[in-house]
C-alpha cells in the first residue's frame, strides 16, 4: 500500500501565515490599552449602577434581553435600550470617523468624552435609563477608534475576540510564528480588568460622578492620538486589511 505523501507539516503551513499578519506598532497598542482601561472603568460603573447589566458588553445584554423577555420584561426593556444605545454610538463614531479623516481617532475620542460628560451631568436629573444609555453610546463609539478598510480592527470593550486572538497568537508562537505576537492581546485584556477594578473603587466613593474621570481620560487619550498621527498612510484605510 502506497504511503501518503506529505508536503510539509502543519507548522510549516501555519507559521508563515501568522508571520504575515499585519498589526499596529507599539505606540498604537498603548493607545488601545488606555482605551480598554477606560472602557473597563466605565463598564464597572454601569454594571454596579444597573445591578447586573452592562454598558459595553452587548453579548451579555442580549442574553439578559432574551431571559428577561420570558421572566422579567422591565429588565428586557432596559437591556434592549442599552443595545440600541451601543449601536447608535457605533453609528455616530463611524460617521464621525469618515468626516474627520486622518484625525478620526482624536475626533472620536473627543466625542466619547463629551457623551460621558453628558451622562455624568444628567445623572440624578433624569431616569437611570438615559444616563446608562449615554454610557452605552460612548462605549459603542469607543470601538470605532481603531478601523482599517472601514472595519473595526481592535475592539476595546469586548474581550472574547481579544482572548481568542491571544490564544491563536500563543499557539502560533509555539509552532514557529512570531514569539511575542500574543502579548498585545493579553495587555488589552489586563487593561480592561484593571480599569474595571478602578471603576468599582470609584463608584464606591463617587457614584456616577466617577464618569467625569473617564471623560477626562478620554480627552487625554484624544491628545495622545493626535500626537501619534494616523496609524497608516493616507488612503490605506480603504484598502483590504490583512
Amino acid at each position: 500500500m502506497r504511503e501518503p505523501e506529505f508536503r510539509g507539516s502543519n507548522t510549516d503551513r501555519i507559521a508563515p501565515r501568522l508571520e504575515r499578519v499585519k498589526t499596529y506598532d507599539a505606540r498604537f497598542w498603548s493607545l488601545a490599552a488606555g482605551l480598554s482601561g477606560m472602557a473597563g472603568y466605565v463598564d464597572a460603573i454601569g454594571f454596579l449602577k444597573l445591578g447586573g447589566l452592562f454598558v459595553s458588553f452587548m453579548s451579555g445584554n442580549s442574553t439578559q434581553l432574551a431571559v428577561g423577555a420570558v421572566l422579567d420584561p422591565p429588565m428586557a426593556a432596559m437591556a434592549g435600550r442599552l443595545v440600541l444605545g451601543f449601536v447608535g454610538g457605533v453609528v455616530a463614531g463611524t460617521l464621525l470617523s469618515e468626516i474627520a479623516g486622518r484625525y478620526r481617532k482624536s475626533a472620536v475620542l473627543v466625542f466619547v468624552a463629551a457623551v460621558l460628560a453628558i451622562a455624568a451631568g444628567i445623572d440624578g436629573r433624569t431616569s437611570i435609563g438615559w444616563t446608562t444609555t449615554m454610557m452605552a453610546a460612548a462605549m459603542g463609539s469607543a470601538n470605532t477608534v481603531f478601523q482599517r478598510a472601514g472595519e473595526v480592527s481592535i475592539g476595546v470593550t469586548y474581550m472574547t475576540g481579544t482572548l481568542v486572538k491571544f490564544g491563536q497568537r500563543l499557539a502560533g508562537a509555539m509552532i514557529g510564528g512570531p514569539r511575542w505576537a500574543w502579548l498585545p492581546y493579553l495587555v488589552l485584556w489586563a487593561a480592561l480588568v484593571g480599569g474595571a477594578i478602578g471603576g468599582a473603587l470609584a463608584y464606591a466613593r463617587l457614584g456616577t460622578d466617577g464618569l467625569w474621570i473617564a471623560a477626562m481620560v478620554a480627552i487625554a487619550l484624544a491628545g495622545y492620538a493626535a500626537a501619534l498621527g494616523p496609524a497608516e498612510p493616507a488612503g490605506a484605510r480603504h484598502r483590504s486589511a490583512v
